[in-house]
């Protein structure tokens, strides 16, 4: 399987986006699926994920204000972010686990998009 993650741009502070990832090669309905991201000068960190049956899982730093969801019949994978901070800059990376079940863990997920950058501005 192939991903691709599109639609992360420069928004201001507290400004929305909405993440994309687009799964191609085969359907990933019956695995878990993440959001990562990396900041400048700093390691890769969790984000979000969901599972195959729709559990979903935050990082505290995004709780609230970030909602991952799925559509499996169009083989995507989305991120809602809103309240946007600057603290939010990173390349966001799109993920697919090896397993069903939702999990933070970036070593469970065996295919990674080439990730998308947002920008927050102050």
């Amino acid at each position: 399987v192939q991903l691709q993650a599109y639609g992360g741009g420069l928004v201001q502070t507290g400004g929305s986006l909405r993440l994309s990832c687009a799964a191609s090669g085969r359907t990933f309905s019956s695995n878990a699926l993440g959001w990562f991201r990396q900041a400048p000068g700093k390691d890769r960190e969790f984000v979000a994920t969901i599972g195959w049956s729709g559990v979903t899982f935050y990082s505290n730093s995004v709780k609230g204000r970030f909602t991952i969801s799925r559509d499996n019949a169009k083989n995507t994978l989305y991120l809602q972010m809103n309240s946007l901070d600057v603290e939010d800059t990173a390349v966001y990376y799109c993920a697919v686990a090896a397993g069903r079940w939702a999990t933070t863990q970036p070593g469970m997920y065996g295919t990674w998009g080439q990730g998308t950058l947002v920008t927050v501005s102050s």
